[in-house]
């Protein structure tokens, strides 16, 4: 009686958080897309109220996933609102102001706001055949600006530290969560070199199980990690021209799972230690599983601003429900339905701390609320991830 009581418990929650996940969604909905949090004057000072270009692509492919007419149909707006900001260039921008007053670009430049808004594009076009022919110009034109920063070799993308979604983490070179998301743009898009693309990635950030290298310059990317890398379970964060990210990053491993840079054997491998390093033990999930502390060679003294990125904080070691999102995907895409339906739980009550919060981020070891409330990439990803649950595949999946 009991284990059936908390079942139901259980189910109760996960319906409660898609009607407030949606009716999240609904509230931060302007003329030009969906904000990344909940307006008011905080989100205002902390220039949240905009339209961010990886927050809105990753909330597109939550409103398309949601059943619910109004989301579905709103899905692209945020996304039609960045591709009229693009630069000349072709760089989307890392968001809009609400209105439409002014782009930024971030300080290094934000490489991940064009490889999302590429793959959101791309996902709401299998679902409405069209949306991607309307912008055509805008596709060629992100393409080129990708194409221009890919490493003519490894065929990977190289970007400054910084730069992407862990906007204040010292990841530079080649990066792993910006080549998952790279090799899955050119997948969607037909893109040249994609299995050289595929080699490269396995080669360099998982040398352990890789052949020698070919390539002179990438054996010798090689003989750094080998000599010295500790970790050999999870892919590397980043690989540079002598150093090297072993924190465990798990957003970029998740993605090289469900966009298909792992195989069968890595997949096992890359969620095995996701789980044996405990990164759900308390809320779905920890972003980083063996945070970079102040003595470390990677320490950057930009990571202490607003005192955010210390141990277990933030992007250093914080809960992020929204990667919980793309973990629960991952076990549903494994079959592994119970574990996924279980975490789907756990990410339901992260979200309604505080009385249905909807907290960006959560303290890695006392799992205490931080960052903005009201996060619409939170209600997002949990609205992808029941969807992954409920179907047993991986959503991200043409």
């Amino acid at each position: 009686m009991l284990k059936l009581t908390r079942s139901l418990e259980g189910e109760a929650l996960i319906e409660a958080c898609h009607a407030r996940s949606v009716d999240l969604l609904r509230r931060n909905l302007v003329p030009e897309g969906i904000l990344a949090a909940s307006a008011g004057n905080r989100a205002r000072r902390r220039g949240y109220t905009a339209i961010f270009g990886r927050d809105a692509a990753i909330c597109a492919i939550g409103m398309a996933l949601s059943a619910d007419p109004l989301l579905e149909r709103a899905a692209a707006v945020g996304l039609e609102t960045l591709g009229r900001y693009q630069a000349p260039n072709g760089q989307i921008p890392k968001f809009v102001e609400a209105g439409g007053s002014e782009a930024d670009f971030w300080y290094l430049g934000c490489i991940d706001s064009t490889l999302w808004w590429l793959l959101a594009l791309d996902f709401l076009e299998r679902r409405r055949p069209g949306a991607r022919r309307r912008r055509s110009r805008r596709v060629s034109l992100a393409l080129q600006w990708l194409l221009a920063q890919e490493h003519q070799r490894f065929f990977l993308l190289q970007q400054n530290e910084a730069s992407d979604w862990a906007d204040i983490m010292p990841r530079s070179g080649f990066v792993l969560y910006t080549n998952a998301l790279w090799y899955a743009v050119k997948r969607r898009y037909g893109l040249d070199r994609a299995a050289e693309t595929l080699a490269s990635f396995n080669s360099l950030f998982h040398p352990f199980s890789a052949a020698l290298a070919p390539y002179r310059r990438a054996r010798l990317l090689n003989e750094y990690v080998l000599h010295r890398a500790r970790n050999r379970d999870l892919y590397l964060s980043f690989v540079n021209f002598s150093f090297f990210g072993e924190e465990g990053d798990v957003f970029g491993n998740l993605l090289a799972v469900l966009y298909g840079l792992a195989d069968p054997r890595a997949s096992r491998r890359t969620l095995g230690a996701l789980e044996r390093l405990r990164v759900s033990r308390l809320y779905p999930v920890r972003v980083v599983t063996h945070p970079i502390r102040r003595r470390s060679a990677l320490w950057r003294p930009y990571m202490a601003r607003h005192r955010q990125n210390e141990v277990w904080q933030y992007h250093n070691g914080g809960i992020w429900p929204m990667v919980g999102g793309f973990w629960i995907v991952a076990l549903a895409a494994a079959g592994r339905l119970p574990e996924a339906r279980h975490e789907l739980e756990k990410l339901a009550r992260a979200c309604a701390l505080g009385n249905w919060s909807f907290n960006e981020w959560l303290h890695g070891t006392r799992a205490t609320p931080r960052g903005m409330p009201g996060q619409s990439w939170n209600a997002a990803a949990f609205l992808m991830a029941e969807r992954a649950v409920a179907e047993r595949r991986n959503v991200l999946s043409p």
